[in-house]
Order: C-alpha cells, then sequence, then structure tokens
C-alpha cells in the first residue's frame, strides 16, 4: 500500500481541530469546585513536555462536579480528556474547548468480590496492577506495562507483553460531553487492536477488570519482569511519549523503521530514539510540530522501503 500522509484524517479525529463550533472559547459555566484554569499551559502535563494550551482545563472535584460542569456547557464544546499525557502530542496551536483531567478523587483502586477489582478512571496502570498483586489476583501484571490511567487505556485497548484490556474489562462508566453518565459492558465497545468505539469526547470514570487467583509473590516477580524489560528496552529516561506507530498484522513496527534506516533520524530536537526504534524522543526544546513532522517522514521512508503503511498509535491532538 503506497504511503499517504494522513493529514485529513488526523485532523478530522483532533478535538475542535475542524470547524470550531460555537461556544468553545470564553464561556464556561460558573460554580465548579473543582480546579478550572483558562489558556492552560499542556506541555508540562504530556511526556514529550511540548505543545499548546488549553482552552480550559477542568480537574472536577468528585463526579457530580464533572456532571454538572458537562451538562451546563454549551452544546457541541470540544470536551477531551487528559490522563497521564504518555500517548499523545499536543499540538503547538493548543485544544480548543475544554480538557478534562481526572485528579485523585478519580484515582481509586477497590478490590471487590470473584477476583474483580474496580478502579476510577484517573488511576494509574502500577496502581491497578499493585493493588491485584497485593490482593493475590492474577492476569493483571501487564498493566504494570502500561504508562497511562485506567481512563486512556479502557479507550484504547492498551495492552503490553501480550495482553490487552479486552482480555480482562467487565464494563466501564462513562460520562458523556453532556455530562450524562452511562454504563458499558466489554462487549459494547467492539475491541480491536488499540481501538474502541468510545463516543468522541466520552471520558472513562470508572471500571471493572477480572483476573483470577494468584499467588502473590508470582504475580509480583511477573511484574518486575515486565518493569525490567521495559526499563532495558525503552527510552524510559528521555522525554518521548511511548510506542509511536502501531504494529502491522504480522510484523514488528520497530523493525520496519530498522529496515527504512531510521533510527537516530531527526527533526530540529525530536529524534527516533536508538534505543527503541518505534520511540519518538524530545532531545532538548522540539515543538510538537517537530515531532509529528518526524513521525510523517518515518512513515514515509518506510513505506518507500517495505510498501507498508505505518499507523499512530500515539495521539495527536489540537490546533496545528
Amino acid at each position: 500500500m503506497p504511503w499517504q500522509p494522513d493529514d485529513r484524517q488526523w485532523l478530522a479525529e483532533a478535538p475542535g481541530s475542524d470547524e470550531e463550533p460555537a461556544g468553545h472559547g470564553g464561556w464556561v459555566p460558573a460554580g465548579a469546585r473543582g480546579v478550572l484554569k483558562q489558556n492552560a499551559p499542556l506541555a508540562k502535563l504530556v511526556w514529550f513536555k511540548s505543545g499548546g494550551a488549553a482552552d480550559w482545563l477542568f480537574e472536577p472535584a468528585d463526579m457530580e462536579d464533572l456532571t454538572s460542569f458537562l451538562s451546563a456547557l454549551e452544546p457541541g464544546t470540544p470536551v477531551m480528556a487528559l490522563g497521564l499525557g504518555s500517548n499523545l502530542i499536543i499540538r503547538d496551536g493548543g485544544v480548543p474547548g475544554v480538557v478534562v483531567r481526572l485528579g485523585k478523587p478519580f484515582a481509586t483502586v477497590e478490590v471487590q468480590r470473584d477476583c474483580v477489582i474496580e478502579c476510577g478512571g484517573g488511576a494509574p496502570g502500577i496502581l491497578v496492577a499493585s493493588q491485584a498483586r497485593d490482593a493475590g489476583i492474577a492476569g493483571l501484571e501487564f498493566l504494570r506495562g502500561i504508562p497511562g490511567t485506567v481512563g486512556g487505556f479502557v479507550r484504547m485497548n492498551g495492552g503490553a507483553y501480550g495482553r490487552e484490556v479486552a482480555d480482562i474489562l467487565v464494563d466501564c462508566d462513562v460520562v458523556l460531553p453532556d455530562g450524562n453518565c452511562i454504563n458499558l459492558p466489554v462487549g459494547d465497545l467492539d475491541y480491536t487492536y488499540r481501538h474502541s468505539r468510545l463516543p468522541e469526547g466520552a471520558i472513562v470514570v470508572s471500571a471493572r477488570f477480572r483476573g483470577r487467583k494468584g499467588d502473590p509473590a508470582a504475580i509480583g516477580a511477573e511484574m518486575d519482569r515486565i518493569a525490567q524489560a521495559r526499563e532495558n528496552s525503552q527510552p524510559l529516561r528521555t522525554k518521548t511519549g511511548g510506542s509511536t506507530f502501531k504494529n502491522p498484522e504480522g510484523q514488528k513496527a520497530w523493525q520496519l523503521v530498522d529496515a527504512a534506516g531510521c533510527r537516530g533520524l531527526k527533526k530540529g530536537d525530536a529524534q527516533v530514539s536508538e534505543k527503541h526504534a518505534n520511540f519518538l524522543i524530545n532531545t532538548g526544546e522540539a515543538t510538537s510540530a517537530d515531532i509529528e513532522g518526524l513521525g510523517e517522514d518515518v512513515r514515509r521512508r518506510v513505506s518507500e522501503a517495505t510498501g507498508v503503511a505505518l499507523e499512530w498509535e500515539i495521539q495527536r491532538v489540537g490546533r496545528p
């Protein structure tokens, strides 16, 4: 398949990147109990440490605060959830509308019956895996290897080391951009590789995962193995965004990037990692345009060298 720049597709899919609807600008509901900031810089909140500001950044105090705030927004206002920012390029022009960041009130993890763990949408994967280990629940160890929050990897069917969220999810609670809350069983998400059918702008506020009975020592050993494997193979101590491209069917993205001679390739301060060729890194003051442009250059070179059209795994959002 010949390479084609997917600019049209990502501009259409980026929240607010098409024609911006009325109501996205200066007005938001008053009376929120959480933290609400206008023109809030986002670079410090994402792993690449680049990109522009959110028109509004909202960190709700609790579930009621979130639903009441969203229900009062003018219809059509773009809404985007932000987790740990590990799989994300925030474009330099910033993000229109409201970016919602779930903080401590949404980071709870509770052990239920029948090897089920209930998690808030803001809970990081390492916390979920650790709580499962302590409760003797196996099958969730791979979450130790996903640098994100429950909300993000439920949306993206996050996976690592041979397992993915579709294997363990029971159901999730989702707040829609209009403030309504719905429950979705795993079957309604139509999971495929790094993709779900969650509605645009929907925010995962909680989820339930099911594992199986296991020995805490064995579970802990597997988590340690995963952590060491990541440390050995990935540029974790750099400004990066995680795996850049999806693995094509039956192939590894990093091998294709290598075959095209792209390991170490640079654009400004953006670089293809020497340690793992499917990672882009910010070696200094790279802009998001540098990082995304480098990724597109890699896609072109891989297509020319191998005939494979790589698809982005990293999400790219906002105004160019």
